[in-house]
């Protein structure tokens, strides 16, 4: 019997007669601008008038030209400006009863209301009170005689939805806000060049980040570049810390470690409540150990620069899921904030997030700091925990009694974060007691015999290194079992660990702008997977992306350039194409190429790029070393619960399917998969999975870029709730 079709399509949401306000509050944070692009092209898309509101609450209570009406081109070219273009300002009127009257009167005279908010916990909280009051502030208005029955009847409901806009990533109920993985970028960029004048003279560098009260923004960088030690809010150190800092500065530097890397959050306290200073650490390290130190406090350069690839996806999707929530919203839907939960876009009541994000500042003030981290939610807990099994290095007598031996490889291309795995993966492994190995050059290296112990010292400052230390070669395993099997029985291996596969990477940089109208056609790699395209393209803005998953002919092509030519007939200055280099084996990137120049002759130039091994080269970026540190540390922690399970009479049985499993992420939870199971998922002849989830996100990409089509939201629009519950550990348990 066939199953009914369950799947939900937006073309039934109209936004005809509707007005939606977008407008950002409090700090800047950089990908606001996509957030604020992919309101308007999206409220635009389904019939609805969008206004920018200026300023923020400011512009609101102000009103006049600070509520303007929004155009498709208005917000053209702003994906890749960081701050916020329409101005945020903090106001102080809006928190009085008067300047919120001002407000609703200004809306009631545009026929808003829907409200967008983007900003942080206290701009979205305000929104919520503006709405809770809306019906009482009409009923002044009526009693003013400044709007009439009909008026307040016509406005009787304000929807609001709220997106995150914070570095601080301080907000409980989702993963990421928006900002916080481009202020990364900024912290790793000042870390990475201080490493290399720490390096040439043996200094100690104190380096204060920013996040209030919240200690994230420290956390994941002192992961992400391997840092000596980290003081946060949520985990103040205990009695007699300043001896074990300097005691470990002091070890690593007699390790013939160079450089000291110190990171400081800006709210960090001791037990007792005291801040803890950069300068008081770095007189702290001057007196104890005589070590030249010096002070970097990054300040606003964090708030600064272009948005990463990460925050124009995460704010574009942000956007386009709150203007469904503000189409499907009803009299009695609570004002809610859009989330991010693993790779899924998630809905949440929105004090029911402020509320928590309250309670772990209570929790903090009482010195309840395990119930702190724990409010923080899942990411945070889990980066904390993470950087616990890593900072420290226990002596041989604390290690636990483990007599297995376990082997690392790299294989396949090489990715940026490869090496921040490894490094994790040799830690953990040591802390758990194992042997660790290390096996050069893939598979080519294991059945040659290149398989070398790997100590804790060997892997340091390999967190922030491209490439594969290891090295790495394509060569599969098939034809060599025997003498890699040799091998394992030599070194008696009981346990591999292999960081790659068929072809992945997390890098794209490409920008395209030009005074003149001009089309960047640009080809990407990725094999006959898409991803980097996909993904790319909404990053960037692309009008048209081109992949081996959803098959096109000549009429696409052709129409694609029909609507990229109408358009740049209009204000816009720039279009971006992105091709696969394995969409199709005729239509090449040459084709493409002379396709646009000859059909936008006369309208527009262009200019193609193929980008080649520079999307594998360079330093990984913040997310791929935390990604990967984590995810490396989570599957040593499965291999040792499995060596332990399959240990029987002095030997290791690996008879069943779950000895050997593929770690990654399922929609919002990490999953250790039999690999056996893969085998009806993927199609071995083009070296992809069968399903792709990111082939959702596609729809997005051609909405903004004015493409009619069809969006599948059969996973929005169900509000969920925050969860207060500590999660069993399981193999299922996120990242």
């Amino acid at each position: 019997m066939a199953q009914p079709d369950t799947k939900k399509f937006f073309e039934n949401l109209s936004g005809a007669g509707k007005s939606i306000a977008v407008l950002t509050s409090g700090g800047d944070a950089q990908g606001m601008n996509a957030a604020v692009r992919a309101v308007v092209r999206m409220g635009i898309y389904v019939g609805a008038k969008v206004y920018f509101i200026h300023e923020g609450y400011q512009g609101m209570v102000d009103g006049g030209d600070n509520i303007e009406e929004a155009s498709w081109e208005s917000v053209s070219s702003m994906l890749q400006v960081g701050g916020t273009v329409i101005g945020s300002a903090r106001c102080k009127e809006f928190r009085c009863h008067e300047g919120r009257l001002k407000a609703a009167h200004h809306l009631v005279q545009r026929g808003i209301t829907n409200l967008c908010v983007i900003g942080g916990d206290g701009s979205l909280t305000g929104a919520n009170l503006f709405r809770e009051e809306w019906s009482g502030l009409l009923e002044e208005l009526i009693q003013q005689g400044t709007i009439d029955e009909e008026a307040a009847q016509t406005h009787s409901e304000l929807h609001i939805v709220g997106m995150v806009g914070s570095i601080d990533n301080d907000f409980c109920g989702t993963d990421m806000t928006i900002g916080t993985d481009s202020a990364l970028h900024r912290i790793i960029e000042v870390v990475d060049a201080i490493m290399t004048t720490a390096q040439s003279h043996q200094r100690t560098f104190v380096l204060e980040v920013m996040g209030r009260h919240c200690g994230y923004l420290a956390l994941v960088s002192a992961l992400a570049c391997g840092a000596d030690w980290v003081l946060i809010p949520e985990m103040p150190p205990g009695d007699g810390w300043e001896d074990q800092m300097c005691q470990k500065l002091s070890e690593n530097r007699a390790d013939k470690k160079r450089l000291n890397i110190i990171i400081v959050a800006e709210g960090a306290i001791d037990s007792y409540n005291k801040p803890i200073t950069t300068d008081y650490i770095k007189d702290l390290v001057v007196k104890c150990l005589g070590f030249d130190t010096r002070v970097t406090i990054l300040g606003h350069v964090q708030r600064g620069g272009t948005p990463s690839a990460f925050d124009r996806i995460l704010a574009s999707r942000m956007g386009v899921e709150a203007v469904l929530a503000l189409l499907e919203a009803s009299p009695t839907t609570p004002a809610c904030v859009v989330s991010l939960c693993g790779n899924q876009a998630v809905r949440l009541p929105l004090m029911e997030c402020v509320q928590m994000t309250q309670e772990v500042q209570k929790a903090m003030d009482e010195k309840k700091f395990e119930e702190a981290v724990r409010l923080r939610g899942r990411s945070f807990e889990n980066n904390l925990n993470t950087y616990k099994l890593l900072s420290y290095r226990k002596a041989d007598s604390e290690l636990p009694n483990s007599t297995f031996n376990v082997a690392v490889l790299n294989v396949g291309a090489p990715a940026a974060g490869m090496n921040a795995a490894v490094r994790s993966a040799v830690r953990v492994g040591i802390t758990e007691g194992h042997k660790m190995f290390a096996v050069n050059d893939g598979f080519e290296g294991f059945y040659k015999g290149q398989i070398k112990e790997i100590k804790w010292g060997d892997v340091g400052g390999w967190t922030g290194q491209g490439g594969s230390i290891l090295g790495t070669k394509r060569t599969l395993p098939a034809k060599h079992t025997e003498k890699i099997a040799e091998q394992m029985r030599i070194h008696n291996i009981n346990a591999l660990l292999v960081i790659g596969g068929f072809e992945t990477c997390d890098r794209i940089k490409q920008s395209a702008s030009g005074t003149k109208r001009r089309v960047f056609i640009i080809e990407t790699m990725g094999g006959y997977c898409g991803y980097l395209a996909s993904v790319g393209g909404l990053a960037a803005g692309a009008d048209a992306v081109y992949i081996y998953e959803e098959p096109f002919d000549i009429r696409d092509l052709q129409s694609n350039v029909e609507h990229l030519t109408e358009k740049m007939k209009t204000s816009i200055q720039r279009g971006l194409v992105l091709r696969n280099e394995n969409c199709n084996e005729n239509f090449t990137t040459d084709f493409i190429y002379q396709l646009y120049s000859e059909e936008g002759r006369g309208v527009f130039d262009c200019r193609k790029n193929v980008l080649g091994h520079m999307q594998q080269g360079g330093a990984p970026s913040p997310f791929d070393r935390n990604f990967g540190t984590k995810i490396a540390a989570k599957a040593i922690q499965w291999i040792s619960r499995k060596l332990k399970e399959s240990y029987k009479e002095g030997k290791v049985f690996t008879n069943s399917e779950d000895t050997a499993c593929l770690l990654g992420m399922r929609r919002r939870a990490m999953v250790f998969q039999p690999v056996v199971q893969l085998r009806d998922e993927t199609d071995f002849v083009h070296r992809i999975p069968k399903e792709q989830w990111w082939l959702k996100l596609r729809p997005l990409m051609k909405i903004l870029a004015k493409y009619k089509t069809s969006y599948d939201v059969s996973d929005s629009g169900q509000l969920e709730h925050v969860t207060r519950i500590r999660p069993k550990e399981s193999d299922t348990s996120a990242i």
